[in-house]
């Protein structure tokens, strides 16, 4: 464990410079001490590793030094070459880079660990993209990408789900996501995060002015914040349904934002009963879909709701023309 720590430490210095003797205590969970001994033994054994203390110190590597060794265990290269879909690669652009950087690291591995990893890369294989997910707009990352990496404050069009008719927004870029094959930006506008889908975006122009992030927020961070926000938006409209037993597993898929508690069944009746929870009355139009496999049991007002969507669907396809 100790000569892992004490690679990871070069690695990390050789990678970011000067790093905090705090930040490294952190990011490898140990002591600030036992990080001062592990600088120590990197030293004793002739690496040229120095410390400064006071407020901007930290340690550090001579400069110019570099290492060659990749330590990576066959675990480690075998992960490495478990990949997602190259859809996400060759949306940034990245499709020629990354097949050379595998290339690169494959002749960089320790030959005992190159069977494992090749082997790894054509007998598994990770697709984010969810089945069935229809036709995706084209989406141009080519302006997001310059924003996120240039640091500059962004412009943007932006058309909302719904609207017919972009609004114009200026945002301070942290970063892309790309959630089940679906670009995200992630950014500020007037210091509250925010999320604009790619695809959704008209148009993007760079300003002139710097970024203006919030001090010590990275872009995990606010993803985290907006991820949370969308995943458990409080419901206030809870339903309480009985469904077909023979359509549970495709209910469940269907409905998986909505439910609350997962539908009971006894295995013995051809109905399984479960609740659901959304936002608004009208949300429960949802449950169509289903048709007379589902019934609403309660509140009467979306029962009211579904009556009142059937009967506008029953005029429209009796009208004579």
């Amino acid at each position: 464990m100790k000569s892992d720590r004490l690679l990871s430490i070069l690695l990390l210095l050789q990678t970011r410079g000067r790093v905090p003797a705090h930040e490294l205590a952190e990011r490898l969970e140990v002591s600030v001490r036992t990080i001062y001994r592990d600088i120590e033994a990197l030293s004793a054994s002739g690496v040229p590793v120095y410390a400064e203390r006071g407020r901007h110190g930290g340690i550090e590597l001579l400069a110019g030094f570099r290492t060659d060794v990749t330590g990576l265990t066959a675990d480690e290269s075998r992960a490495l070459f478990i990949l997602a879909a190259q859809g996400a690669h060759a949306a940034l652009g990245l499709d020629a880079a990354l097949g050379s950087a595998l290339r690169k690291v494959m002749a960089a591995l320790p030959a005992p660990h190159r069977p494992a990893a090749e082997a790894t890369s054509r007998r598994i294989l990770v697709d984010a993209t969810r089945w069935k997910g229809g036709p995706q707009s084209a989406v141009d990352l080519d302006s997001l990408q310059d924003a996120v990496f240039a640091d500059r404050r962004l412009r943007l069009h932006y058309r909302h789900s719904g609207a017919t008719t972009p609004r114009t927004y200026t945002v301070d870029p942290y970063g892309l996501v790309s959630k089940a094959g679906v670009w995200y930006l992630v950014a500020d506008r007037r210091g509250t995060p925010r999320l604009f889908r790619a695809d959704r975006v008209r148009s993007a122009t760079l300003l002139p002015d710097p970024v203006r992030r919030r001090p010590g927020v990275e872009l995990a961070d606010v993803w985290e914040v907006l991820r949370r926000q969308v995943e458990e938006r409080p419901g206030g409209f809870e339903v309480t349904v009985r469904v077909r037993r023979d359509i549970l597993d495709m209910f469940q898929r269907l409905t998986a934002s909505a439910l609350v508690a997962l539908p009971e069944d006894d295995g013995e009746s051809p109905w399984a009963t479960a609740r659901l929870s959304y936002g608004f009355v009208r949300e429960v139009r949802q449950l169509l879909m289903f048709a007379d496999r589902l019934e609403v049991l309660a509140p009467p007002e979306a029962c009211e709701e579904l009556l009142r969507a059937a009967a506008s669907v029953t005029e429209l396809y009796r009208r004579e023309d």
